[in-house]
């Protein structure tokens, strides 16, 4: 070894030696976080969106409300108190509803009866096994959890916006403005925003996460909990089932059993872990 190495690794190792009771006591004095008693775990998690109850015919969207409101989503719909964002190119989505040509082209032939290719379809990030956006994001802002589902760290985004660009099904959105002044008061003794919840800044990307922070303290998805309150008076399943693929006896694996399930593109082999009855 040269001498410069010699003296290069020598100095490293001297700090080294040095840093480590210090990394020790901070280890010991940091507090050690334990997972939730009541934590939902799976091995791969997963949705089902059965279209032929939603009840898109009466116009509803409790499930999308549920999550703008839950997650301190700046855009939110007419007649829900907050204001739009002042530009509608800025839309900020996590769950929202396309045409259905929109979401599976590929099903959209000439003989499809026109209502159909119009028919108001739920579309969220499809936590896929194979997520492309993980692959591109250069300070792993996104990232796949050993549960299936794929995270967005708020802190680390840089707002490259790689990971919009090889989603390939158009799941997250870009804060072109900050969403923080679309939470001013617009009622009299109302809270501002979801306190739970984070509002982001300008220039980071977000999206749909399955609600990770409800499963981590045993609740689940706001959009799941939502669509089985609007089906829980008309006696039926809703339209919407959350659970673990993997697991045989969850209600999603039961599903995917015995349904005719799809997903959304297929052939791109990112092998969404949202499924539709059509």
């Amino acid at each position: 070894m040269e001498r410069r190495s010699f003296l290069k690794w020598a100095g490293l190792g001297a700090l080294g030696t040095a840093a480590a009771p210090l990394a020790t006591a901070i280890q010991k004095s940091a507090p050690h976080v334990q997972p939730a008693a009541g934590e939902l775990k799976a091995k791969r998690w997963a949705m089902v969106i059965d279209t032929r109850k939603c009840l898109k015919e009466r116009g509803c969207t409790k499930c999308i409300e549920a999550c703008d409101q839950g997650h301190n989503v700046p855009y939110l719909f007419p007649g829900r108190r907050l204001p739009l964002l002042s530009n509608p190119k800025h839309e900020v989505k996590w769950d929202w509803k396309e045409p259905f040509d929109h979401v599976f082209p590929e099903l959209s032939g000439p003989f499809l009866e026109p209502a159909k290719k119009e028919e108001p379809t739920l579309v969220m990030c499809n936590h896929c096994d194979d997520p492309p956006c993980v692959r591109v994001c250069p300070t792993q802002a996104t990232f796949k959890r050993a549960d299936g589902i794929v995270m967005q760290d708020l802190h680390r985004c840089i707002g490259c916006r790689y990971c919009m660009v090889a989603c390939p099904f158009g799941s997250r959105s870009f804060n072109w403005e900050d969403p923080r002044q679309y939470f001013a008061p617009w009622t009299p003794g109302e809270p501002e925003a979801n306190p739970d919840f984070p509002t982001r800044t300008k220039g980071v990307v977000e999206k749909c996460t399955f609600c990770a922070e409800r499963l981590d303290v045993g609740e689940m998805p706001l959009c799941v909990e939502a669509c089985a309150k609007v089906f829980a008076p008309l006696g039926t399943s809703p339209a919407m089932t959350f659970g673990d693929r993997d697991d045989p006896k969850s209600p999603v694996a039961q599903i995917l059993r015995t349904a005719n399930v799809v997903r959304r593109k297929p052939e791109l082999g990112t092998s969404p872990n949202v499924f539709y009855i059509l």
